[in-house]
C-alpha cells in the first residue's frame, strides 16, 4: 500500500507541473492534492502547521506570480486590459487548437487581436503588445515552476 501511496503522490506532482502547459489543469490543486493523498496513506503528523502555513503562503506567490508577471509584461510593451483579456482567453484556448505551439501562439494571438479589435491599436502596436504577453506568459511560468520546485522540497524537509 505504501508504493501505491508514493505513486499516487508523485503522480500529483507530475500533474501540477503539466498544469504549466496546460492551463486549464489546476496544478496548484493537484500539488496540494499530492500533500493530502500523502497525509492519508502515511499520516498528516509529519505536515505540521508551518509546513501548511508555508506552502499556502507559496500558493498565494503562485496566483501573484501568474497575475503580475502577464501584466507587466503586457504593460510593460504598452498593451492595455483588453490586451490581458485576450491573453488569457488565447493561453486558454490555444493548447487546444495547436496542442503543441499553442501555449506560445494563443496568447501572443489573442493580445493582438484584442488590441486591434477592442483598443483599435495599429497592428504594430498590437504585435507589440503580443509580445509583451508572450514574455510576460514565459516569465510566469519559470516563476511558477521555481515555485512549484520549493514547495515540493518544503515537503520533503517536512517529512
Amino acid at each position: 500500500m505504501e508504493v501505491v501511496g508514493w505513486i499516487v503522490v508523485i503522480a500529483c506532482f507530475i500533474v501540477s507541473f503539466v498544469g504549466l502547459v496546460y492551463p486549464i489543469i489546476p496544478g496548484v490543486l493537484f500539488l496540494l492534492g499530492g500533500f493530502i493523498v500523502y497525509g492519508l496513506f502515511f499520516s498528516f503528523a509529519d505536515l505540521s502547521w508551518w509546513f501548511w502555513a508555508i506552502e499556502i503562503l507559496f500558493v498565494v506567490l503562485l496566483f501573484g506570480a501568474d497575475t503580475v508577471a502577464n501584466a507587466f509584461g503586457i504593460k510593460k510593451f504598452g498593451g492595455s486590459n483588453a490586451g490581458m483579456w485576450g491573453s488569457t482567453i488565447g493561453l486558454l484556448i490555444g493548447p487546444f487548437v495547436i496542442p503543441v505551439a499553442g501555449i506560445l501562439v494563443g496568447p501572443f494571438l489573442g493580445a493582438i487581436v484584442a488590441e486591434l479589435m477592442v483598443e483599435r491599436r495599429t497592428f504594430n502596436e498590437a504585435v507589440k503588445s503580443g509580445v509583451g504577453s508572450l514574455i510576460g506568459f514565459l516569465t510566469s511560468t519559470v516563476a511558477k515552476a521555481v515555485i512549484q520546485i520549493v514547495m515540493i522540497v518544503v515537503f520533503f524537509i517536512a517529512i
